[in-house]
């Protein structure tokens, strides 16, 4: 028997490895996107004139959010769009706008939990940042520039079990989550110095000078990253993140150990099928739909934010994207003459879309069996998980299944798959006796229109380190890519008024 094929795990580490913050894994995005012929539009511009059918577009907001799309040749204003959703965020530490700290001879950095973490994952782990700076330019033009420091330079370290034999570890997030930057008197000595100067000029508050918010070589790190001046450096927003990086692992290479999984290998699945559902040239002549993927910031916080899936993002592009006129090869005299009823389309294409809502899975704990309800049990490397939940905390009904079924069937054969034909699918349910988590699925459906709950298996889920199954990335992949080359076909097939 032919060995599986990685290629797939090992493009998603590349993917994961370059994107510690929402910031870089939507440049991330947009690096595939634009290899793959995809054009930059923006939302302030008029499209009237700019989208046409058979093209391929992406837009950015707060460049952490992302809508990539392809329209098809043969679409025409109140038809389908194909749509999977996912979120380019996950659980961190993020620097105080107020940040420098030092005690008992050590600088220390204060930091702020982004999202339900599990920080105790975050102890002892080789840390750095990575994020946004607003640079100053020339003519006083303020620049978004990424910046991620490859070296560790933080560390938040464990008290010894001598000192405190707790049999369970507890902290407090407030005064003992602060990570070590270095000792004071070696950074005095670094600058020349033998005791700390204290600068009790200048404003205070939100207008001090940001060498006196922050520890002045952290700014000038960055600033040699940025290559500009420390004194360029405006206000950041900057993550820690675990500098080990992602790998395969297992006995048999059968896994990935990474960190947020939750939620870039959805975020990574989602734009690879989209893309790779038009390799071929004339993959968008004959099909009336278009193709979208929207990855969003702030789902770990609710997303209700300008740039949340709960934002005005996702529908302001359907609302614009509805009223595109067909090409002028597809078009007839009446359509020209505006005979269609374009105050309707909106609705019509809201009816027609259907949305996955992407996000990562729980495979079953082998530690924790009874965790899990007996017949939904998901196993990491059998295939993408459909999430249902009874109280709609999944937005996963029965159309939906069969819909993404018969997508499955058609997908390419996976290399791990021993079926004949198509890619494997399993079920998750959360135990009565159990609470069960949510994603952007149920508000999106309430916003737009039909929608599916779906994500790989994994463990750990908003730990610093997590894993999940090597060879459901390509699993997934080759599902997106079916469902967008297919759904045209689907929509008419799985109709429920």
């Amino acid at each position: 028997m032919a060995k599986p094929s990685l290629h797939a795990a090992e493009d998603f580490l590349s993917f994961v490895n370059n994107s510690p913050s929402p910031y870089h894994a939507v440049q991330s995005a947009i690096e595939r996107l634009e290899e793959a012929g995809f054009q930059h539009i923006k939302e302030r511009d008029s499209w009237t004139s700019t989208l046409k059918p058979g093209g391929k577009y992406y837009l950015t907001r707060n460049r952490s959010s992302i809508v990539a799309f392809a329209i098809g040749k043969k679409w025409k204003a109140g038809n389908p769009i194909a749509m999977i959703g996912a979120h380019t965020d996950s659980p961190c530490l993020r620097i105080k706008p107020h940040s420098k700290r030092q005690s008992d001879g050590f600088l220390q950095v204060a930091v702020e939990t982004y999202g339900g973490g599990l920080w105790h994952t975050w102890f002892d782990r080789d840390l750095s940042i990575a994020g946004r700076v607003m640079v100053h330019g020339k003519d006083g033009v303020v620049e978004h520039r990424l910046v991620k420091v490859d070296r560790p330079i933080l560390r938040i370290p464990t008290l010894a079990i001598h000192l405190d034999r707790q049999e369970n570890f507890q902290f407090n997030k407030e005064t003992q989550l602060f990570p070590i930057a270095g000792l004071a008197a070696a950074e005095l000595n670094r600058q020349g110095r033998t005791e700390e100067v204290v600068d009790k000029d200048g404003p205070g508050g939100a207008l001090a000078p940001m060498t006196q918010k922050h520890h002045p070589y952290i700014l000038e790190i960055m600033a040699e990253e940025l290559g500009v001046s420390p004194s360029d450096i405006g206000e950041f927003e900057m993550v820690l993140y675990d500098t080990q990086k992602s790998i395969i692992g297992g006995l048999n290479n059968e896994l990935i150990f990474s960190p947020r999984l939750d939620n870039l290998m959805m975020s990574y699945c989602s734009i690879e099928g989209l893309i790779k559902s038009l390799n071929s040239p004339s993959a968008l002549d004959e099909d009336g739909t278009t193709r979208l993927v929207a990855l969003f910031d702030h789902e770990e916080i609710g997303s209700l934010t300008a740039q949340g899936a709960d934002s005005n993002l996702l529908p302001s592009v359907i609302e614009r994207l509805s009223v595109i006129p067909p090409s002028k090869s597809n078009s007839n005299k009446s359509y020209d003459k505006f005979d269609v009823d374009t105050s309707t389309a909106l609705y019509q294409t809201r009816a027609t879309s259907f949305l996955i809502s992407a996000d990562m899975a729980h495979s079953v704990h082998p530690n924790y069996p009874g965790k899990y309800e007996a017949q939904h049990r998901p196993e990491m490397n059998k295939g993408t998980v459909i999430k249902i939940n009874a109280n709609n905390r999944y937005a996963t009904n029965a159309a939906g299944k069969e819909l993404l079924k018969m997508a499955a069937q058609r997908a390419k054969k996976a290399s791990t798959n021993l079926q004949e034909n198509g890619v494997p699918l399993q079920e998750f349910v959360v135990r009565n006796d159990s609470s069960c988590g949510s994603t952007i699925g149920p508000m999106l459906a309430a916003k737009l229109s039909r929608t599916l709950d779906l994500g790989n298996p994994q463990l750990s889920m908003h730990s610093i380190r997590e894993t999940a199954g090597a060879y459901d990335v390509e699993h997934a992949v080759n599902l997106f890519e079916s469902f967008f080359e297919h759904y045209g076909e689907l929509e008419k097939k799985v109709f429920v008024d």
